[in-house]
């Protein structure tokens, strides 16, 4: 079989939309044996000094789940996983069994989903449609919209009611 693991990519924001996707893609897509892989972007910075300076340009190792879960571990790369997002993946890794997977990247998140595709790289991507405030995504243009057109794998976008 070689390296047949599937990498399952669900974009988080650690928001009631991202925990929303993320519940999706483990009920419907992802599968006992996969990798489920966080996909977390931070704005950029000014990071100079830091750990974050060197992975700035490559997003950070794959980070497993036992050290996205230590507040203390994640403080280093700027991020906060919120408990729900954790209780839902520490349930799909025990339930199904998957390995899960963080993986961060700064910078503009249309652009840095569809690097981290290429880059980890991802079989599938699952987004949610509800990532930014209404007057930044008439400026800026959907999150969802861009990585399904730009993405070299396939997208699926989970929508939120309001």
């Amino acid at each position: 079989m070689g390296d047949e693991t599937r990498k399952v990519g669900v974009a988080v924001d650690f928001s009631v939309c991202s925990r929303a996707a993320l519940q999706w893609a483990i009920n419907n897509v992802v599968r006992k044996g996969d990798h489920l892989i966080l996909v977390n972007i931070r704005p950029e910075g000014n990071y100079e000094g830091t750990e974050m300076e060197l992975w700035e340009a490559t997003g950070s190792p794959l980070i497993p789940l036992t050290e996205f879960s230590d507040a203390h571990v994640m403080k280093k790369y700027g991020t906060k996983p919120d408990p729900e997002t954790l209780e839902i993946v520490s349930l799909a890794a025990t339930q199904k069994e998957v390995v899960v997977l963080m993986k961060i990247f700064w910078g503009d998140a249309r652009e840095k989903l569809c690097e981290a595709v290429d880059n980890i790289p991802l079989d599938s991507l699952v987004v949610g449609n509800r990532g930014l405030g209404k007057l930044k995504r008439a400026i800026l243009g959907s999150v969802s919209n861009y990585v399904v057109n730009h993405s070299s794998c396939p997208v699926t976008v989970v929508k939120q009611a309001e």
